[in-house]
């Protein structure tokens, strides 16, 4: 049994108590979140309460997840396109629409079930069943590089380097809309919308900082290719700083326009490099991918004749 506890805040007030966990945990679905309220599993203050519940400033809510079965997650011989593998890690190089770990809701086709068929039982069990090896994450519509731990002594290594912000992480995007400048940092603050509590923000109460670098590639038209090295790593980073600043991602219809005039898969972003220190060798090593098939037809698509 896994326990979590949260403390509603004044902003939290009124928010219906499914709602408000499904944003603090974001690998339950809001059915099986709504589900573990009806079986008793969710207390507020030390009681049970109904999933339409409003939470008050102060509420002290106590979630017990049953902890899933290990034969849940089974291997699937998924194709891997691997970069670099070692007794400690193994670095891939993911494809666009492919989930990274399961959730609920979605146990198949992930990169965690391809990663269990390719390494069986040594991955890396800091982040349990549902997330063996998993020590960072990229959406399941951008492309690009992870590096997945093997033994727990590299999980922890490169956790702690992700938190320090020493990893060497560029991508490349398509945006809307030509930059007045070559170049530029976004360094803004990024939370929770408090208008639409499924996206994040800027927004500067109940955040973290975040710092973004871009740099433009290639003008094409109304849209640029732009290369992007995070300093921070907060959920959706590069689409909330882009569209932030008048250039969405092409293909996000989460934080750009609802109409696309390709069609797309997903937002177009690709982790091009991945550099860090290896957890046993104590050596920088540095990865690059070359830009995905359908990445590089739409360039050549936009590219002025």
């Amino acid at each position: 049994m896994n326990c979590f506890i949260f403390s509603a805040e004044e902003n939290d007030e009124n928010l219906r108590l499914d709602i408000f966990l499904s944003e603090k945990l974001e690998d339950l679905s809001r059915s099986m979140l709504q589900r573990l309220i009806s079986d008793g599993n969710i207390n507020v203050n030390g009681k049970s309460v109904n999933k339409n519940y409003k939470l008050k400033p102060k509420d002290i809510i106590e979630v017990n997840v049953p902890k899933p079965k290990a034969l849940d997650i089974m291997p699937s011989d998924i194709p891997l396109d691997i970069l670099y593998e070692d007794n400690e890690i193994i670095v891939i190089n993911k494809p666009q629409n492919m989930v990274v770990h399961p959730a609920a809701g979605h146990y198949d086709d992930t990169l965690v079930n391809a990663l269990l068929f390719h390494c069986g039982d040594k991955l890396s069990g800091i982040n349990g069943i549902m997330r063996p090896g998993i020590v960072h994450r990229i959406d399941r519509d951008t492309s690009g590089i992870l590096v997945v731990a093997k033994t727990d002594n590299a999980h922890k290594h490169l956790a702690l380097q992700l938190e320090e912000h020493s990893m060497t992480r560029v991508y490349n995007a398509i945006v809307y809309n030509n930059f007045k400048e070559d170049d530029g940092i976004v360094d803004k603050p990024i939370g929770r919308s408090p208008n639409d509590r499924k996206k994040m923000a800027v927004v500067e109460k109940n955040s973290k900082n975040a710092v973004t670098h871009y740099k433009v590639i290639e003008r094409m038209g109304r849209f640029n290719l732009i290369e992007l090295k995070l300093e921070t790593g907060r959920t959706h980073q590069i689409r909330v700083h882009m569209a932030y600043i008048g250039h969405p991602l092409l293909g996000d219809i989460v934080y750009g326009p609802k109409k696309q005039p390709f069609n797309l898969q997903g937002q177009v972003l690709h982790a091009r490099i991945l550099g860090f220190i290896h957890p046993a060798t104590k050596k920088y090593m540095e990865f690059k991918t070359p830009l995905p098939e359908y990445f590089q037809k739409l360039i050549d698509k936009l590219k002025p004749h």
